[in-house]
């Protein structure tokens, strides 16, 4: 019995600094949250607005300076739009076909940064 009280208090030890450093990785906003190297992504595409929100290791960045390019492939159909600084997100108006099987490339490049890229399938 002692030693399972102490192999649990180990495992227990050894797995708190583990949990403790995990970014929070859900999508705040009601989108599709991508996890790349360099940044995380949420798109929030709908037909007449898309949103991508950018953050590194779960916090915000700041967008001054920031452009993007996002394309949505629907079958055969390809459509591109800018993206641009609008608040905390990146954002495009427009008309666009969103549905269920739509997949997005999402290109976002902060100032004085490499691009970061980040694939997503609406589901």
């Amino acid at each position: 019995m002692k030693v399972k009280a102490i192999l649990l208090a180990a495992a227990i030890a050894l797995a708190g600094p583990v949990f403790a450093g995990k970014d929070d990785h859900s999508a705040k906003h009601g989108g599709i949250f991508v996890e790349t190297k360099a940044l995380d992504f949420e798109i929030v595409a709908k037909p007449d607005v898309i949103h991508v929100y950018v953050a590194d290791h779960g916090k915000p960045v700041k967008l001054d300076g920031a452009k993007g390019k996002l394309t949505l492939l629907n079958g055969s159909e390809k459509t591109e739009v800018d993206l641009a600084p609008a608040g905390d997100k990146l954002e495009a108006k427009g008309a666009f076909k969103v549905a269920k099987g739509t997949k997005g490339i999402a290109s976002v490049t902060l100032a004085g940064k490499s691009a970061a890229t980040a694939r997503f399938e609406v589901k």
